[in-house]
């Protein structure tokens, strides 16, 4: 068995797939595999993709059944899960929020007016206004709506990775797109997968420490890669469902180890803003390990 390596771009960053096989085998096709299961999940959940699944979904009328794919269908129906979980900290109808203070697709600045409607607007419960109809794959809104799946879908393309190699036979593999990963099975001499877990610093991509991954996903949330400055003040790309503004919390950064890493994903969000004293009960009752860093430099692990 030997190390290969694919990757290439998605979802404005990269992917990558390491995996050991037999000496000279063929990949074109598994890249051709891999390439087309991201490139799915971005073409159905991208909110830059003006003809994306998702903006289709946003731009429907109230009340209409909108026929939605099997995998965008997928990730609706976990977030609502862990949505309802985390009793609304997890919450992917902040779309307008996420556009008003200027992380989506529009201009990369907050919008005062468009900030100060969205604070004094009544915000519809997603999980009360986003009703799914798994057996026919179709979604309606039953209020306003708008949909963001920044927390999860990244996740769930990692997932479809997974499904692609493990559909070639390939028993020992990593596979990522940037920081959320998953891998499967040890390497030829026994180890687990390494990865690096992230300082969370604006700067720089430094690591901090090293995690070893075994038939888990790792999922990183933090509010220091994606953010913007405003009179001096930092302002970080996750929404705080309960205050409609970025979220300020004194966490840095969440990673999450669990089983896919769908769930990893949307569960860091979550408990980045539910913040780790809350997050400490729920991880358990669904067997998550986390790795908290603070904005001042502590650490709390229970990997």
């Amino acid at each position: 068995m030997v190390r290969h390596m694919l990757n290439g771009p998605t979802m404005g960053t990269r992917y990558a797939a390491v995996f050991f096989a037999p000496d000279g085998m063929a990949t074109e096709a598994l890249a051709a595999a891999l390439f087309e299961a991201v490139d799915r999940v971005d073409r159905q959940m991208s909110s830059w993709k003006p003809d994306s699944d998702l903006n289709r979904l946003n731009a429907a009328p109230i009340g209409e059944w909108i026929a939605i794919p099997r995998e965008l269908m997928t990730v609706l129906a976990e977030a609502l899960k862990i949505g309802r979980a985390t009793k609304g900290a997890f919450d992917i109808g902040v779309g307008a929020l996420v556009e008003a203070w200027g992380f989506g697709p529009g201009e990369r600045r907050p919008d005062r007016s468009r900030i100060d409607t969205a604070s004094v607007s009544p915000r519809a419960v997603t999980s009360a206004s986003l009703q799914l109809d798994a057996a026919a794959f179709r979604a309606r809104k039953s209020a306003p709506l708008s949909l963001d799946l920044s927390g999860i879908a990244k996740g769930f393309g990692v997932d479809e990775m997974a499904r692609v190699m493990n559909s070639f036979g390939i028993q020992t593999w990593l596979v990522g797109i940037d920081g959320e990963m998953r891998a499967q099975g040890l390497k030829p001499d026994g180890a687990s997968w390494a990865v690096a877990h992230e300082r969370p610093d604006r700067y720089s991509r430094d690591a901090m420490g090293v995690i070893e991954l075994t038939d888990r996903a790792v999922a990183t949330s933090g509010n220091y890669r994606h953010w913007v400055e405003v009179a001096g003040r930092v302002l970080s790309h996750t929404m705080d469902p309960a205050t409609q503004s970025p979220l300020d919390n004194g966490i840095a950064s969440v990673s999450v180890l669990a089983g896919t890493c769908m769930a990893a994903d949307a569960w860091a969000t979550a408990f980045m803003v539910l913040g780790a004293e809350a997050a400490s009960s729920l991880a358990a009752k669904f067997g998550l390990e986390t790795i908290f860093v603070f904005c001042d430099g502590t650490v709390r692990s229970t990997v």
